[in-house]
């Protein structure tokens, strides 16, 4: 992968890679893969980073995290999203990390029921937090849509003064306004 990234020679490399809980207990019946936090968000995320650094270039490493990332989790899912950020910060690669809240909407590629209840009761309860005076709770954690994401994470990768940097959900969203 090394070798390929350096004959491409990328400015960009995007690791947006992730699995879900119910992804890895179906995983084992299929031939006899192990699909879990460890091995795809991690290890195929890290495996891309190691690429990346090991083409002899400086791609941008633009790397797709989580709300609520912090050093010793017991959050399997937020522990390998730390662990994974902290290796990007030190790879000596520039990077930008985005850590959004819920990824919602009727065009995700995966229906999942538990997600799409928990953004809504969240999504209800940070409004309600807003107007009692907890604007930035509300922004840092309310849900967004993968298409408002991928324009951000565009965004970002090519804003040159955007660098080695840690966005929080709310400079994810677009300016009021659209665009």
């Amino acid at each position: 992968m090394g070798e390929t990234l350096a004959r491409l020679g990328p400015d960009l490399v995007f690791g947006l890679l992730g699995t879900t809980r119910s992804r890895g207990r179906r995983a084992p019946a299929q031939a006899g893969r192990i699909d879990n936090y460890a091995t795809v968000d991690y290890g195929l995320t890290a495996l891309l980073l190691r690429a990346a650094v090991d083409s002899g270039l400086r791609p941008r490493f633009v790397y797709l995290s989580s709300a609520g990332v912090r050093s010793g989790s017991s959050n399997g899912y937020l522990a390998v999203r730390w662990r994974m950020e902290q290796e990007i910060e030190a790879s000596g690669l520039p990077y930008v990390i985005a850590r959004p809240s819920f990824i919602t909407g009727a065009d995700r590629d995966e229906f999942r029921l538990g997600e799409r209840v928990a953004a809504g009761f969240t999504d209800a309860a940070l409004a309600v937090a807003g107007l009692l005076g907890a604007a930035r709770l509300r922004d840092r954690y309310r849900s967004t849509t993968n298409a408002i994401l991928a324009r951000a994470l565009v965004r970002l990768a090519l804003a040159p003064g955007r660098v080695n940097e840690v966005v929080e959900s709310e400079g994810l969203r677009e300016p009021l306004g659209g665009a």
